[in-house]
């Protein structure tokens, strides 16, 4: 096995990453990381939960110095954490914040108080068979399930999506994340691809509208956004006159070509989006204004059998079972139509939640909303369940909408308006905590 660089595409000098606005060169950033890696404890596992973007990086890569495995949580929960005690004997946790107090985890603050740099005089490289990573899946189909990522593997797609995504026209290209770099699509398209492309990272996570706006319009151009359909539906409808950019990438969520095309209209930037999974990491992508087909990420082959459709090759190591209904139209071309456990059969008619969701979502004045299936005790399905948050709209204005989108068999019976939904921090929303929402509606309904 061969030895595959660090980071890649950077000339000596360039910058590296923005933090506070503060351009910071490759050669600090590294300096960093190896003064950091001489400094964590001597452990086989080190949870990452450094919310600053640079820091989980210069973290990141201390561990990989010191052949140690990041941990990557869906979440942060004590219940979580103190579950991967059980699971990795040993490991600890690296944050640049407040510990929290209720976790058993034991905790190394990050940064360490300035002292003596260690020089960094190349690019190091990095064993392609080490394991670098371990992912667990969101949590949207049950508890999370973890998937060991080896440098190789994590590298590579973070090179097959810069080269994909024509990001080499960009040079130098400033990339500004609203997603958790713990999470797959966060640390493969705002850290990985940074280092592997010879971007410049944004270090921060801004929220609010008016923050992304500003960190944006502060970036040197060329600038690119990585955010969810859900944050750029939310920055859509609450920023009047968003800055410019040169790339937008979306990821995690549905999102309608209305909204891609309006995106690209305001931004001034083509929107692509990104499809995969925690088991094989991002493997396609497509520019949904322009297309519902999907291409495949170089190298990475699909295929099908009567267990589903597959996914191997380029990054992706192992051949991956996918979880979803794909439709191939030629090798490197397909259409996705949803979860395969969200399909729906009722009449004897059949659809899928993501396409129902899509119609919900693309009905005007509605900001969020999901369908449900919820069970009953004995595992049989009544009724669909939707929950929708629509400021100054009426139920029976989005249902008269719906009847004219979809097969009344798949109308919402009840249809619930809310404020928000239980999204996670990537856009995504926990089968769990959809399960307590529709509980909860029991219980007032009751």
């Amino acid at each position: 096995m061969a030895d595959i660089p660090l980071i890649r595409n950077f000339d000596a000098g360039s910058i590296f990453a923005f933090r506070d606005r503060r351009p910071i060169r490759v050669e600090e950033f590294l300096a960093e990381a190896h003064r950091l890696a001489g400094l964590i404890p001597d452990r086989q596992y080190v949870v990452n939960l450094c919310s600053d973007r640079y820091w989980f990086a210069a973290g990141l890569v201390a561990a990989l110095l010191r052949r140690q495995v990041s941990l990557l949580p869906p979440n942060a929960t004590d219940d979580f954490l103190n579950r991967l005690i059980l699971d990795y004997p040993g490991v600890y946790c690296l944050t640049d914040g407040t510990p929290a107090q209720t976790s058993r985890l034991e905790t190394f603050p990050c940064p360490q108080p300035a002292g003596e740099g260690a020089p960094a005089a190349s690019f190091p490289h990095i064993p392609e068979e080490q394991v670098a990573a371990i992912g667990f899946t969101s949590g949207s189909t049950g508890r999370p399930k973890p998937h060991p990522k080896s440098w190789g593997a994590l590298a590579k797609s973070g090179r097959a999506e810069f080269e994909r995504l024509g990001l080499g026209a960009y040079r130098n290209m400033s990339v500004l994340g609203t997603v958790p770099h713990q999470h797959m699509y966060g640390l493969e398209s705002t850290v990985l691809m940074v280092m592997q492309g010879g971007l410049r990272m944004h270090s921060g996570r801004p929220f609010f509208a008016a923050d992304i706006c500003a960190e944006l319009e502060a970036l040197p151009r060329p600038r690119g956004l990585v955010t969810t359909p859900v944050h750029l539906r939310l920055l859509l409808a609450e920023a009047n006159d968003p800055p410019k950019a040169d790339f937008l990438l979306c990821a995690t969520a549905p999102l309608s070509p209305q909204l891609a095309a309006e995106a690209e209209a305001r931004f001034g930037a083509p929107l692509y989006e990104i499809y995969g999974c925690t088991e094989a990491g991002q493997v396609a992508t497509r520019r949904p204004a322009q297309a519902q087909e999907w291409r495949p990420l170089p190298g990475v082959t699909f295929f099908q059998d009567e267990k589903g459709t597959w996914v191997k090759g380029g990054h992706v190591a192992n051949e991956v079972l996918l979880a979803d209904v794909i439709e191939l139209r030629d090798r490197d071309a397909f259409l996705l139509h949803g979860r395969t456990a969200d399909l729906v059969n009722i009449a004897g008619k059949r659809t899928s939640l993501a396409h129902l969701n899509f119609h919900l979502n693309s009905i005007e004045g509605v900001r969020d909303g999901a369908f449900v299936m919820p069970e009953e005790d004995d595992g049989t399905v009544t009724r669909l369940t939707a929950f929708v948050v629509a400021p100054g709209l009426a139920s029976e204005t989005i249902m008269a909408a719906l009847r004219r989108r979809i097969d009344a068999a798949f109308l919402p019976r009840p249809l619930c308006l809310v404020e928000s939904l239980p999204r996670n921090e990537t856009g995504k929303l926990p089968r769990i905590a959809l399960d307590e929402l529709v509980t909860r509606l029991a219980v007032k309904a009751g």
